[in-house]
C-alpha cells in the first residue's frame, strides 16, 4: 500500500510540478494561466494535453516540441522530476496527515519560488498571499485556534526582523539588499515554523547563499542575487529535518 501511495504522489508532484513551471512563469510577466491555454513559447501552437504528460512527453518527443521541433528547455522535466520525487518524500516522511499536507504546501512553495526568482527576480505577492491562507486554513484543524494565533504571531516576529534586516542593509550599502518578497515570505515561515527556527532558516539561507554570492560578486556586474530559493531550501530543509527548538538548544548545548 506504501508503495501505491508513493507512486500516487509522484505522479501527483510531476503534474503539480508542470504546473507550478507554467505559474512561475506566466505570473510575474501578468499573464493569465486559468483561462489561456499552454502553448510551445517558439510556434505558439496550441499543446494538447497527450503533449503534457510529465517527464514521459519529454523523452518520447525527445526533448523537443512535437510541432516545430525546438528544443524544450530542460529545467520543464527536471522541475516535474524534482517535484514528484518531493511529493512521495513527503509522504514517506509523514503519511497520511496534517503533517504531510503542510509538507506539500512547502514543497510546492520551493518550486514555484525557483522558477519565479531564479528567473525574474521575484516573488508575485499572489504566491505568498496563496499560501498564507493555505497554511494557516492547515494549521487550524491541525493545531486550534489558539495555536495557529501564536503561528500568525510568529510569522510577524520574522517578518519584522527580516525588515530591519533589508533596513540596516540599505543603510550600510546605500542600495536596495533584499527584495520585498524576500521580507513577505518570512511570515508565510512563521506560519509552519517556531520562531527560533525561522530566525535558523534566515542563518542558513544566508550560508546556503555565501558560496554563490561570492562567485555572482566576481562575474556580474549588477551583483544581483535572488536571496528567496536559498531562503526556502532552508526553510524546507529545517521543516523536512522535523528539528525543535529543544533539539537545536540541545545542539548548541544550552
Amino acid at each position: 500500500m506504501d508503495t501505491l501511495y508513493i507512486i500516487f504522489f509522484f505522479i501527483l508532484g510531476s503534474t503539480l510540478g508542470s504546473f507550478f513551471g507554467v505559474l512561475g512563469e506566466r505570473l510575474p510577466k501578468k499573464e493569465n494561466f486559468t483561462t489561456s491555454h499552454s502553448h510551445c513559447n517558439n510556434c505558439n501552437k496550441t499543446l494538447h494535453f497527450y503533449d503534457m504528460i510529465p517527464i514521459l512527453s519529454y523523452l518520447l518527443h525527445l526533448g523537443r516540441c512535437r510541432y516545430c521541433k525546438e528544443k524544450i528547455p530542460t529545467i520543464l522535466p527536471l522541475l516535474e522530476l524534482i517535484t514528484g520525487l518531493l511529493f512521495s518524500v513527503s509522504y514517506y516522511s509523514f503519511g497520511l496527515s496534517y503533517d504531510l499536507l503542510l509538507a506539500l504546501g512547502v514543497v510546492s512553495l520551493l518550486v514555484i519560488i525557483l522558477v519565479t526568482d531564479l528567473t525574474y527576480y521575484i516573488i508575485p505577492d499572489e504566491v505568498v498571499i496563496f499560501f498564507i491562507f493555505y497554511f494557516t486554513f492547515i494549521q487550524f484543524f491541525k493545531v486550534g485556534f489558539n495555536e495557529t494565533c501564536t503561528h500568525i504571531t510568529t510569522g510577524l516576529f520574522l517578518f519584522s526582523l527580516m525588515y530591519f534586516i533589508m533596513w540596516l542593509g540599505e543603510k550600510i550599502f546605500k542600495k536596495e539588499s533584499l527584495g520585498g518578497g524576500d521580507v513577505k515570505i518570512l511570515f508565510v515561515f512563521g506560519l509552519v515554523l517556531e520562531p527560533m527556527l525561522g530566525v535558523l532558516t534566515i542563518f542558513l539561507g544566508s550560508l546556503i547563499a555565501l558560496p554563490v554570492a561570492i562567485v555572482i560578486l566576481f562575474t556580474n556586474k549588477e551583483h544581483m542575487i535572488p536571496f528567496g530559493p536559498f531562503l526556502t531550501i532552508s526553510f524546507a530543509l529545517i521543516f523536512f529535518s522535523k528539528i525543535t527548538t529543544t533539539d537545536f538548544l540541545h545542539f548548541l548545548g544550552l
